[in-house]
């Protein structure tokens, strides 16, 4: 890291900064109160909102947003006639999958191999802590230059839009002139990247019905219509036969401009195993960021174990559809819930139920806070300069920003480079990205104030 004064301040933080995100990672904030405690979610909005507080934060709340759930706000004000810098981050985390899985428990804090591991250290309590630092490097070198919003939501994991309905409510709350969202990553780790686009995204369950209750497979199996059977047709119908998604309507067939996605990298960051081929056509980063991706989340269906010998009567799947810049989400919902009831079979019931949806993001990098940002990854990462790359994930609020702040700038920046592996099993953090990022916004604060780094 370079002797900028502010690198030094951060590099001097940064035990600090491993004990609050030990602290963090404790609650086990996820947003579904069906599985988790709503104690815990609750439990982890009130300690940002202390930690916000702490640093002279004004109008510190915990909004109770319509999906149940809740986000944490404070303003912290700057000079008078300065620019408004809106920081956006989430607390609520992915459930750990198989904790059997996970090397040391995910809801520990775990140093191991020079990352720091648990669920949500990189997405997104990582993002917070991001925040906390950059802002107190600034106010140990001269304050902060700008007016500065915190937002961190508590359902983002859950796609339920429960900020982007409050804000849509509250239309002044957010308002700024440039948003930074710490929500996503570096194309590799050590490599500056700001995320210009990201893919939309819509969640439908499937129910296929065929009789009025099991059958014994023996007596009845070969001319019963198996429901189960019936849907592994209606998922197989959404891919060709290379994988490629295919939904009646929508198209598959664009490309990606900026940077490139190497095969063998991808397969090294998504931990191919060998001889199993990538799925799909075109380039990695055309497939990822560019196209339509669907994927099936989950099936109701018997477990092997207890399994008996039966036509299954009913079967369900919960099927996410990714889909890029320039498809609108809402109508890729009525096209693929259209593709699957088309091809259900036998004339099996089928019903499809929406049960989240999120528009695709494309930022403009020309605009001036880039420039800005550029500059500041410039000395974070000395030697390096800042790349634009996309994103497959979906964070359905930078288009209610967007849409509700048409002359805002947004930024996408984070924590969660590929070998971050967020929302699988061993999920963690590169201690040193989260301080050249800090590092980084914090120089981007004050360039975008018209100071120099």
């Amino acid at each position: 890291m370079s002797s900028n004064p502010v690198a030094v301040t951060v590099a001097s933080l940064m035990p600090r900064a491993k004990e609050e995100l030990t602290e963090l990672v404790a609650f086990k904030s996820v947003a579904d109160f069906g599985q988790f405690a709503r104690e815990e979610s609750e439990g982890a909005a009130r300690w940002i909102a202390a930690a916000l507080t702490a640093e002279g934060f004004q109008d510190v709340a915990l909004l109770d947003t319509p999906d149940g759930t809740q986000s944490v706000y404070g303003y912290l004000p700057g000079p008078e006639g300065a620019k408004t810098v809106l920081l956006y981050a989430h607390y609520d985390v992915q459930p750990p999958l198989d904790e059997a899985g996970w090397t040391t428990p995910p809801f520990e804090l775990t140093e191991r191999d020079g990352r720091w591991y648990g669920r949500g250290a990189a997405d997104c309590k990582g993002g917070v802590i991001m925040h906390l630092l950059a802002l107190r490097a600034l106010k140990a070198d001269g304050g902060v230059p700008v007016n500065v919003k915190v937002v961190v939501e508590g359902s983002e994991e859950q796609g339920t839009g429960g900020l982007e309905r409050y804000a849509e409510e509250h239309p002044d709350l957010l308002t700024a002139d440039t948003v930074v969202i710490g929500d996503a990553g570096n194309f590799r780790a050590g490599l500056p990247t700001v995320t210009t686009t990201l893919r939309g995204m819509t969640l439908v369950r499937v129910r296929i019905d065929t009789l009025e209750g099991n059958l014994h497979s023996g007596q009845f199996g070969g001319a019963a219509p198996d429901a189960l059977a019936a849907l592994v047709r209606v998922l197989d119908s959404l891919r060709a036969e290379d994988g490629s998604t295919t939904v009646d309507g929508l198209n598959g067939d664009s490309a990606w401009q900026g940077i490139q996605y190497e095969d063998e990298q991808f397969r090294k960051d998504a931990k191919v195993l060998d001889g199993v081929e990538l799925i799909g056509s075109g380039t990695v980063a055309d497939r990822i960021w560019a196209r339509p991706a669907v994927t099936v989340l989950g099936i109701d269906c018997p477990p092997v174990v207890g399994a008996t010998p039966s036509v299954q009567a009913s079967a369900r799947a919960l099927v996410s559809l990714r889909v890029p810049p320039g498809v609108d989400a809402a109508q890729a919902t009525e096209l693929l819930r259209a593709h699957i009831e088309s091809h259900t079979p036998w004339g099996a019931r089928v019903t499809t139920e929406q049960i989240g949806q999120g528009q695709a993001f494309r930022a403009d990098p020309a605009s001036p806070a880039y420039q800005a940002m550029a500059d500041a990854m410039a000395v974070a990462y000395p030697g390096q300069e800042m790349q634009y790359a996309g994103q497959g994930g979906s964070i359905p609020l930078c288009n209610t920003l967007a849409a509700l702040y048409p002359k805002a700038e947004i930024l996408l920046i984070g924590l969660s480079e590929p070998e971050a592996q967020i929302h699988a099993v061993n999920e963690s953090v590169s201690p040193d990205e989260l301080e050249r990022l800090s590092v980084a916004e914090a120089l981007f604060l004050r360039n975008y104030a018209g100071g120099a780094a």
